[in-house]
């Protein structure tokens, strides 16, 4: 006798949070709130170091150098949050002392996360939730990144480097055959490319697997009818990634596979060519749903041997501009006065909400996704929603109100065109939309 009954999965997307953002003064945050508990099992992106700024903020960070006090962990767990992927941009923004310090405190806190570890293995792992007789399995991976961030294998003679979990792409130029030969002609004039030959004598680099590639400084040029940029996962990341798919496929009714990137195809819009490649992969190998964050708005969703992709749930909880404190890296890389204030930053930046994230609705309109599960097969999904306050006061945007009105049917008639060049149709209902799910 089957024992797993109906279940519903709540999936939200970026959790920035620095300061209290869902304690339920207002109605409509209270309706967000009321949403996340009633699901048997709720998903979001923790896209914030809860570390209270220990560590030493990294010169490069994922654009804002984004720690917290550590309870902003227990108003998530306090609003109904189960299981949070960590593989973001941000994950080293205090560098290794800043993520092990992370780590410590979500473990010391019973949060259930992947996606980060002390070494590779740790990062790559899943995480398991087990509701109403279903087991939950989720996996963190993140495409967005900069040099050192992610983690490295231990070895039997040395620990491996705490870190994130990878997915990495190669990225090919192609331009005309023409462009070809003026990009030859400036590496051999410029003498980049005796310099390149000189580091392949010296054993410190490799000649590109594909002989048709065209080398200039770190890119990759290859000729082609027409410009275009191609972008493919890596398949070692891929294959170590499907790994672990398999084993969470054994052991959970339902496998999540989070990917955090910043990537995009010919629109912000839009997930670039690797991407679509990739969630497919995953399906291919066993997860029942690929969800996206990172580029912080909506992007469409696809359903693919019946199973639900999300290319981004955009923004959930955005307080980035109300972070504590700002390392002096941030006032050098904004040009900002040192004498100032962590706020005048991010003023500053905007340059007064004139540009940035401030200025663009996309930014602050977000999905709160239910899924429906019955005996570990997905039968619908219904999408709720949610604003997070585009046009109103730093104090007060970022937290999540359930959209009501005009506003939340532009919000569902927005993602559906979206989610159409993807073969989805939604089917909206005032002030929700449903997607059913093919039967297998």
């Amino acid at each position: 006798m089957d024992e797993r009954t109906s279940m519903t999965l709540a999936l939200v997307g970026d959790n920035m949070i620095t300061r209290h953002a869902l304690g339920g003064q207002e109605p409509e945050t209270r309706e967000i709130i009321d949403a996340l508990q009633a699901a048997d099992v709720t998903f979001g992106n923790l896209e914030v170091l809860p570390n209270d700024f220990k560590g030493h903020p990294a010169q490069e960070s994922g654009g804002t150098h984004i720690a917290a006090r550590t309870w902003v962990v227990d108003e998530l767990l306090d609003a109904g949050y189960d299981m949070l992927s960590t593989a973001t941009n941000h994950a080293l923004d205090y560098s290794i002392e800043g993520l092990l310090e992370t780590i410590d405190v979500l473990e010391r806190k019973g949060v259930n996360y992947a996606g980060v570890g002390r070494n590779l293995a740790e990062a790559r792992m899943p995480v398991y939730v087990e509701r109403k007789g279903n087991t939950v399995a989720m996996l963190s991976c993140c495409s967005t990144f900069a040099k050192g961030q992610l983690a490295a294998e231990q070895r039997p003679d040395l620990p491996g480097r705490p870190g994130l979990n990878p997915l990495r792409f190669n990225t090919v130029y192609e331009v005309t055959p023409e462009q070809v030969e003026q990009i030859r002609t400036i590496a051999t004039e410029l003498g980049i490319e005796d310099q390149r030959l000189q580091r392949l004598q010296l054993g410190f680099g490799f000649p590109p697997d594909d002989p048709d590639l065209v080398p200039f400084l770190d890119l990759n040029f290859r000729a082609a009818e027409k410009p275009a940029i191609r972008t493919t996962p890596s398949d070692g990341d891929m294959n170590a990634i499907s790994t672990w798919v398999h084993e969470a496929r054994n052991r959970a009714d339902v496998v999540i596979v989070s990917l955090h990137g910043h990537e995009q195809g010919a629109t912000r819009e839009d997930p670039a060519e690797f991407i679509p490649i990739f969630a497919h992969r995953m399906i291919d190998e066993g997860a029942d749903l690929v969800v996206m964050h990172g580029p912080h708005l909506l992007r469409g969703m696809e359903i693919y041997n019946g199973k639900p992709i999300f290319y981004s749930l955009g923004n959930f909880i955005a307080q980035n501009d109300l972070v504590h404190v700002s390392p002096a890296d941030a006032y050098t890389r904004f040009r900002v006065d040192p004498s100032k204030t962590p706020g005048e930053i991010a003023r500053i930046r905007s340059d007064d909400g004139k540009k940035g994230f401030p200025a663009d609705h996309r930014y602050w309109e977000s999905l709160l996704v239910n899924l429906r599960i019955k005996q570990g097969r997905m039968t619908a999904i219904e999408l709720l929603p949610v604003t997070l306050g585009y046009g109103d006061t730093v104090l007060r945007r970022g937290r999540p109100r359930r959209a009501h009105g005009e506003l939340a049917q532009s919000i569902l008639t927005r993602f559906a065109e979206l989610a159409r060049p993807f073969g989805t149709e939604l089917e909206i209902n005032g002030e929700t939309a449903l997607v059913t799910l093919p039967e297998e």
